[in-house]
């Protein structure tokens, strides 16, 4: 006697289309910003090589500088983000072509817009915390002369800017309930801070 080939109706094939719907409307949001959060990481390692930078340049020059040649800060080309060693007035490598070219007075990495990432703007710091100015140097409590290096990048394709820096000095960071800042507390000097965090 032979058995009727059974399969699955209409109803169950329907049932597991929207079960995975489900699934994947909530899974997918989720990888974009786990996604982006890793694309954050760039920021963190290339603020730690401007540090390590202008710190062995101070060290053999005794004075600091904003030149990233003078310097020797130059990052890796595939970058997501633009690094400001002076803020009031950025003058960034261009990373248009397939070389990179250095105008007078570069005194930032531009974003490698020939790997076809968008150009990003400097954007001033929202932050309001000790050590967080857009100058090429500040002073600390102590007079000491201190410098901070942002980067500004557009890591999840939105409208607002994920905004990174470090400085050579401790900062301070306002509580959040009262600032702009995604960081809060006390950061030492030489660790990455997350002025602020789009993600």
């Amino acid at each position: 006697m032979k058995r009727p080939n059974k399969g699955f109706t209409l109803i169950e094939l329907m049932i597991v289309v929207a079960i995975l719907g489900i699934l994947g409307a909530i899974a997918i949001p989720n990888f974009i910003k786990f996604q982006a959060r890793a694309k954050q990481s760039e920021a963190k390692a290339n603020l730690k090589a401007s540090f390590t930078a202008i710190k062995a340049f101070y060290q053999e020059k005794d004075r600091y500088s904003s030149i990233v040649t003078e310097i020797g800060f130059v990052p890796e080309r595939n970058n997501r983000f633009a690094y400001f060693l002076n803020g009031t007035t950025p003058v960034l490598s261009d990373r248009t072509g397939s070389v990179e070219t250095y105008p007078v007075g570069s005194n930032g990495i531009g974003i490698d817009v020939f790997k076809g990432y968008a150009v990003v703007a400097y954007q001033k710091s929202a932050c309001t915390g000790t050590g967080v100015p857009d100058a090429t140097t500040w002073n600390d409590t102590a007079g000491a002369v201190q410098w901070t290096v942002f980067a500004v990048g557009n890591v999840d394709g939105d409208l607002d800017l994920d905004h990174w820096s470090i400085s050579s000095a401790p900062r301070t960071f306002p509580a959040a309930a009262t600032a702009t800042c995604s960081q809060t507390g006390n950061v030492a000097g030489g660790e990455a801070a997350n002025d602020h965090n789009d993600i």
